[in-house]
């Protein structure tokens, strides 16, 4: 199977709001970033563009966005609430009630991709 294929399953699979939201976060990454690419590592969904970008994690009442990079980002708004104090990375836990705010997200994400192009 393809990344994205395994990226479908895992999102079939999970079959509520964790699916949906995955599948929302994964629409939101990509109009951030059309050149991002999909993968499959660790059991989870991965994105990349001249290296490690994000990942989405799927946990019991929880998804995580793991930045690969984030400690070298900037996060003026405040997304980062998970793995502050890591030495490279950074994520953001969301859970079911959550509102994900597209265009910061959208931002860190471009940031990241820019941090990778930098390099």
């Amino acid at each position: 199977m393809t990344p994205s294929e395994l990226i479908d399953q895992r999102i079939q699979e999970l079959g509520d709001w964790r699916g949906e939201r995955i599948s929302r976060l994964r629409k939101i990454i990509h109009d951030a970033s059309p050149q991002i690419q999909e993968d499959w590592k660790w059991g989870s969904p991965v994105f990349t563009h001249n290296g490690l970008v994000c990942s989405l994690g799927s946990f019991s009442d929880h998804i995580k966005i793991h930045f690969f990079k984030g400690a070298s980002l900037q996060d003026p708004n405040g997304l980062f609430n998970a793995g502050l104090e890591a030495k490279g990375t950074r994520g953001i836990d969301l859970f079911e009630k959550d509102e994900i705010n597209e265009p910061d997200l959208q931002d860190l994400i471009r940031s990241a991709v820019l941090h990778n192009a930098s390099k």
